[in-house]
């Protein structure tokens, strides 16, 4: 019946394989696309049922996406008992650079009398433990669309009367998750089986900020009303260890700064820190909010722009443009006498960012530092901050 029932749908719907799923021009190039966690844990448990109530061992199992798409998904190691089937599917991101690619993605099936499909995390599985994420605390990091794309592909394959329990492991996942947002998340012991269309996007911008305001999300749903955003793990790691900062306040933003802002608002938050390094921070200063280089650089510039305004010989101003670099840039400042600049700096940014969410109700300070993480330029809005939460920012 089964085989029926997806011979019709593929005549009818047409299906795709996921070695021709299509590329992406992005970046000058063309990215292949590849297929998500949860597409792979779907496979290997449509797969595993079916050898285990047929004996039929297939090497491609169709899945059904959320969008309705049929996608026909490589299978392996394949096998089972009398009581239990498994099934593994490797983990096909595409070009995308995505540290999960190349993972087995495992799925284990037992049948059961009850009708009820049950899901549970295996080996290398994260382990949900604070609140704030889409999955709640104490279950299996398998998020909400991967649980209802397994549950209607295997309830095609079961019937109505059978149900099953649905063991997903990812050998290597521990590791791999030390790697990943899953540790500051509080997702331990493992990855998150992911995917919002089966489909990965290769270099998905979109997809990125949307795992980064995860956090945001998170931090408020502790009760929190302290943000505190860094560009990445350099800067974590700095804003706990030089400036006493509790951990569960820090997020990630990366290049994003304007959008996690507008994450910051959206969620109520009344206070907002952004502690990073100059190469990114001074940005702010000329309005610029997303960081990327690729979008917008003026760093050298800004900070030439703003050494005029602060007296500096043409001759000085012309040495800081012609740098590669802002370490360089900053070592001519000091020696020069112009230490002040970072401080004018810093407050021309928080205000440039007060503009930008339209607000006064919002504190905003901002801590421009070195590649070290020690400060360079403090706005009066991080003085008080770290005043108020009794930080080292001084």
């Amino acid at each position: 019946m089964e085989e029926i029932l997806e011979e019709s749908l593929v005549n009818r719907e047409g299906i795709v394989k996921s070695s021709d799923l299509g590329t992406v021009w992005q970046n000058g190039r063309f990215w292949r696309k590849g297929i998500t966690t949860g597409t792979c844990a779907t496979a290997g448990a449509k797969a595993a049922l079916k050898f285990l109530l047929t004996g039929e061992k297939v090497s491609e199992v169709a899945v059904r996406l959320p969008s309705g798409q049929l996608l026909m998904v490589p299978v392996k190691d394949l096998g089972g008992d009398q009581n239990t089937a498994w099934c593994t599917v490797i983990k096909d991101g595409g070009d995308d650079p995505d540290i999960t690619t190349g993972l087995p993605i495992v799925a284990q099936v037992q049948v059961q009398e009850s009708r009820e499909i049950q899901i549970v995390g295996g080996p290398g599985v994260g382990q949900v433990t604070k609140p704030g994420l889409p999955v709640p605390p104490g279950q299996a990091a398998i998020n909400p669309v991967p649980r209802k794309m397994i549950k209607e592909n295997v309830r095609e394959v079961l019937g109505r009367d059978l149900g099953a329990i649905i063991k997903i492991s990812v050998p290597g996942g521990e590791k791999i998750a030390l790697k990943t947002l899953n540790p500051q998340l509080g997702i331990i012991g493992g990855i998150s089986i992911l995917g919002t269309s089966g489909i990965v996007e290769p270099m998905s911008e979109e997809a990125f900020r949307d795992s980064l305001a995860v956090r945001v999300r998170q931090i408020k749903a502790l009760g929190a009303d302290t943000l505190v955003l860094v560009p990445g793990k350099i800067g974590e790691k700095a804003a706990a260890e030089k400036y006493n900062i509790a951990p569960q306040l820090i997020a990630q933003m990366s290049n994003f700064v304007g959008f996690m802002l507008e994450q910051a608002q959206k969620e109520g938050f009344q206070e907002v820190l952004i502690l990073g390094h100059l190469g990114k921070t001074v940005k702010l200063a000329a309005g610029i909010f997303h960081t990327h280089s690729r979008q917008a650089d003026g760093r050298l510039e800004t900070m030439a722009a703003y050494l005029g305004t602060l007296g500096a010989t043409g001759s000085l101003i012309q040495e800081v443009l012609d740098q590669t670099t802002t370490e360089g840039a900053v070592t001519l400042i000091k020696n020069a006498g112009f230490s002040e600049l970072f401080e004018v700096l810093a407050e021309k940014g928080e205000k440039r960012c007060k503009q930008f969410l339209k607000t006064d109700s919002l504190e905003i300070g901002l801590v421009m530092t070195d590649l070290q993480g020690n400060p360079l330029g403090i706005s009066s809005g991080a003085k008080r901050l770290g005043g108020k939460h009794r930080w080292h920012i001084r």
